[in-house]
């Protein structure tokens, strides 16, 4: 059997047995798999399926009922903060001071995490990241979703964070806008990020995904893997994301 990309590279997120409720709704029910170094991975679910509750997992955010989360090796229910650390995190509304300019957020959240924060490497991780020279002394109030998806990624590059969650990522973006982010996505998997995100959004996940899961009721009903150029069948990806979601809906 031919070994995944996950095999191959440094593991960078594991969930091993995920499983959580609240109350009485168990929401993960024994949720497995890996993220690897220089790999995107798309966690694709109807709402319910248990996609923010695993990236709250791995965020520290919650404590799992069973099971485990790891990131670079850390369990991240003994050490939340050490594994946080080693973690970008770009939210579906990404949060920034808005009276704050593209590079003082910058600067500022460098410093809060104790990282270099001079402007040389400030204005390196924002070229990096694709934000245009004369937007970035601008306050970021003005901005745009996905300029301020592009401050955000900035400052990942800028903290080296070998890991990016992403929640949402394409919503409410354009066409090209959407484009112009997996273009940078594409970047920082270039970089060695592990890159995990939960989405809706199929065809966006079949242009950039090297993997993609399948979640209904908290569990990974099917795994795929990116095949040569065609890269994935999106007429099948269609008809079983459906099957998937109809079965979640019926849970």
């Amino acid at each position: 059997m031919e070994q995944s990309l996950s095999d191959k590279r440094d593991v960078v997120l594991e969930a091993c047995d995920l499983r959580h409720q609240y109350g009485d709704k168990a929401v993960l029910r024994g949720l497995n798999f890996k993220v690897a170094a220089g790999e995107i991975y798309a966690l694709l679910g109807g709402n319910g399926a248990g996609k923010s509750t695993t990236l709250s997992a791995f965020l520290g955010l919650i404590r799992p009922t069973g099971g485990t989360v790891r990131v670079m090796d850390q369990d991240v229910t003994e050490a939340p903060d050490a594994a946080r650390a080693k973690i970008a995190y770009v939210p579906e509304n990404v949060a920034l001071y808005e009276h704050l300019t593209a590079r003082e957020n910058l600067s500022y959240f460098l410093a809060l995490a104790g990282a270099d924060a001079s402007a040389s490497r400030i204005e390196a991780a924002l070229e990096a990241a694709g934000l245009a020279p004369d937007a970035r002394g601008r306050r970021v109030g003005g901005f745009s979703k996905g300029m301020r998806q592009k401050t955000a990624i900035g400052l990942a590059i800028a903290r080296h964070a070998p890991v990016l969650l992403l929640d949402e990522p394409t919503s409410g973006l354009d066409p090209r806008a959407a484009a112009d982010f997996n273009r940078l996505l594409d970047a920082a998997r270039s970089r060695g990020m592990g890159i995990l995100m939960v989405t809706h959004d199929l065809l966006g996940a079949a242009e950039i995904a090297d993997r993609i899961g399948f979640l209904a009721d908290g569990r990974l009903e099917a795994e795929l893997t990116a095949e040569g150029e065609a890269r994935f069948d999106v007429r099948a990806l269609h008809a079983r994301y459906v099957r998937i979601g109809q079965t979640d809906a019926a849970a």
